[in-house]
């Protein structure tokens, strides 16, 4: 089958959309499938990758870690005619989602839309938050989505939740998998000393993108007043992004630098070592639609200590695999934390064990069986969306767009205002 991937962020960027395309890609290519992935450029992009179209875009959009994609040229026209794609796979409902769509229905074929996020958590990126903007951005997702002829959904929660939004079209459960087997062995011990963390230390882990709707600031306030109580811990975190400086500025304010170990962004090979190095993946982010970090973690035999939301209560079984807080409180988060540390060793073996066979339940295998199965239903004739849902779609765009405009207004007079300088055609 061939498959045409479309999506907004791809390697080397960092994050769970770039890793589900990335790991989906390479299962189906392993089975025979091929795949053709459109994506943004990005710095530092790898050189000579197999069918990957990269289309221009401006980095860093608007202080983020995303690339802003630029209108698409005709070298897309000439790629996708020496494909041949049998099917159109979108990862976003907005810019190469839109070019996906517009494929769909201009070579009439089956478009599936996988929804990997949680757009409205994603606003503060844009200057200034509204509440208009979150209501645009959550019907624009669910418009698309009744625009596919198939949804994956990466968890049960987020399923209901697109079903209580409206979604009719549809919807099947298809996680990003995991592969057990890679992360299943890892030299915890060698990247111990390579950080300089004790042998017997007991570390505290993360891994993920270091960003605002992740919620970093209540988890490093959490894992901080934990290792003020627990003076052998430390924190090991591998990532990167804009919130590191705040995560450095909390651990300095509690006199707990040396604690602190920021590794950056890790080959993939080198991931199953931080993940062994760890006693326990700390988790506080509420915007996932799933935990692919968590399933990668407890592949590795770590259990887990995360908020109940989405993506983790689909993977954290409280007292079984770790620990699943209802509370969101940094004194709830560090007695979880404590609970851990404080395991006999029989009690520990049990939760590792526990943590090994719920990521078999994530197994890259299985999830590619099942979007695979999808993708085959879906060979026929497409029925086309009637040319008012894509109206629709397109004007709720632009309203998107001048909600934008209007907020950069604000914010320009703002600071106009603040500077006391003039309109321009005031100047003298």
């Amino acid at each position: 089958m061939n498959i045409v991937m479309l999506t907004n962020t791809y390697t080397p960027h960092v994050g769970g959309v770039a890793r589900s395309v990335e790991a989906f890609t390479a299962e189906y290519r392993r089975r025979g499938d091929r795949v053709l992935v459109v994506a943004p450029e990005f710095e530092n992009q790898p050189q000579d990758e197999l069918d990957v179209l990269r289309i221009p875009a401006i980095q860093n959009f608007n202080g983020s870690d995303f690339s802003l994609v630029l209108p698409v040229s005709g070298l897309l026209t000439q790629a996708l005619d020496a494909f041949q794609p049998e099917i159109v796979h979108a990862h976003h409902p907005y810019l190469l989602g839109m070019t996906a769509l517009r494929i769909s229905r201009y070579r009439q074929l089956p478009l599936v839309f996988t929804h990997h996020t949680l757009y409205e958590q994603y606003t503060h990126y844009v200057p200034a938050e509204s509440p208009a903007l979150k209501r645009f951005v959550i019907d624009l997702a669910t418009r698309y989505a009744n625009l596919a002829d198939q949804v994956f959904a990466p968890s049960d929660s987020i399923g209901a939740l697109l079903r209580e939004r409206g979604v009719r079209v549809p919807i099947a459960i298809v996680p990003t998998g995991v592969d057990v087997e890679h992360f299943a062995n890892g030299d915890g011990t060698g990247f111990r000393a390579a950080m300089g963390i004790p042998a017997d230390a007991f570390v505290v882990g993360h891994v993920g993108r270091l960003a605002p709707e992740k919620n970093l600031d209540f988890l490093t306030e959490a894992v901080a007043r934990f290792l003020g109580s627990e003076h052998s811990a430390h924190f090991l975190v591998a990532g990167k992004g804009p919130s590191e400086a705040q995560i450095r500025a909390i651990f300095s304010r509690y006199g707990l630098t040396a604690r602190l170990h920021i590794v950056g962004i890790l080959e993939r090979e080198r991931l199953p070592d931080v993940y062994h190095a760890m006693d326990v993946f700390a988790f506080a982010s509420k915007s996932e639609t799933q935990g692919i970090v968590l399933a990668e973690a407890m592949a590795a035999g770590t259990p887990v200590v995360a908020l109940d939301a989405p993506g983790a209560r689909e993977t954290v079984n409280d007292g079984a695999n770790g620990r699943l807080l209802r509370e969101e409180t940094a004194e709830a988060y560090a007695a979880a934390l404590q609970w851990v540390a404080c395991l006999a060793p029989t009690q520990r073996l049990a939760l590792e064990q526990s943590a090994r066979e719920t990521a078999r339940a994530f197994s890259m295998q299985s999830s590619a069986t099942k979007a695979l199965a999808c993708y085959a239903a879906l060979h026929g004739p497409v029925v086309a969306s009637s040319p008012q849902a894509y109206a629709q779609i397109t004007r709720l765009l632009r309203l998107i767009q001048a909600e934008w405009d209007i907020l950069q207004g604000m914010l320009g007079a703002a600071g106009a205002a603040l500077s006391g300088s003039q309109p321009p055609d005031k100047v003298p």
